[in-house]
């Protein structure tokens, strides 16, 4: 059963009125187009999106086979983290890979708002640390996990950004996230149609059984998850103070992507190339 679509961002929802509105006035979302390319490596960033039901890919800038997916961005968070550090240019490529809505802003309006608002810059950091441990946790499991264990993790990562058990990935674009040969997608996601978990036909995919492909990912998926739970969903423990954005955003953040159960590890090789072996279900 699908997820109902969320019709806001978590990050911009746990902003007070006047802020938000600072920041997006009142212009209506944009649309994401599939495959649509939001920024360039090594180019200046122009924009700040806030997803409401699209998601988008983070790749290296690498040619050809070498290009690597180490990121999604969701409802959970933005596009455009370098401004928080103060630097207006990209180190990545940034895809439309789910197609949907997305607050826009422009960059210059985003550099005075954190410039005047401590609060959203201290709010926003937290997810900047969130986001950069999600990309230090991806470079171990590209590193050290089994291609079937890391294609389970980001199938459940991409359903989560989906809000949906249906979605669309061609064979090529797997290949692209877990930077590996079509033969060893193939063999992984028959893998996994195999165990019942997922159903896969020219590029759309089903979740069969969320419980079982949780159990199939590597533990970075839980690692990922509690990370986010820790970080961002912190109590506000030193005062008995009104709830403030902060604390509503956390509280929003945790009910919507709170680890509910373990991950395992399936198995761990100290080569990434074995990552084109076939698996055994």
């Amino acid at each position: 059963m699908n997820s109902p679509r969320l019709t806001e961002n978590l990050l911009l929802s746990g902003l007070s009125a006047a802020a938000r509105l600072r920041l997006t006035g009142d212009r209506p979302p944009v649309t994401l187009a599939l495959s649509e390319i939001l920024s360039e490596a090594g180019a200046r960033i122009r924009h700040v999106y806030f997803p409401i039901d699209g998601f988008i890919s983070l790749i290296t800038p690498a040619q050809g086979r070498g290009q690597l997916e180490i990121g999604l961005v969701g409802n959970e968070g933005m596009l455009g983290v370098p401004l928080l550090l103060g630097i207006n240019v990209s180190p990545l490529r940034a895809m439309v890979q789910g197609p949907g809505r997305a607050w826009r802003v422009d960059a210059a309006s985003m550099q005075q708002e954190l410039a005047a608002n401590p609060g959203l810059r201290a709010a926003l950091n937290r997810y900047l640390y969130v986001f950069l441990a999600q990309l230090m946790q991806t470079a171990t499991c590209t590193r050290f996990h089994l291609i079937e264990a890391r294609l389970a993790r980001w199938l459940l990562m991409t359903r989560d950004r989906a809000h949906s058990n249906q979605f669309h990935i061609t064979h090529e674009f797997l290949a692209l996230m877990l930077g590996v040969r079509r033969v060893g997608v193939t063999s992984a996601a028959s893998a996994l149609q195999r165990r019942k978990l997922i159903r896969y036909r020219r590029g759309d995919i089903s979740v069969l059984d969320v419980r079982g492909l949780e159990r199939a990912a590597c533990d970075c998926y839980g690692i990922d998850k509690k990370i986010y739970a820790r970080t961002l969903g912190r109590k506000h423990r030193e005062s008995g103070t009104a709830t403030t954005g902060a604390t509503l955003l956390a509280s929003r953040i945790v009910s919507s992507i709170a680890c509910e159960a373990p991950c395992t590890v399936q198995g761990t090789f100290p080569s990434a190339d074995l990552g084109d072996r076939p698996l055994l279900s």
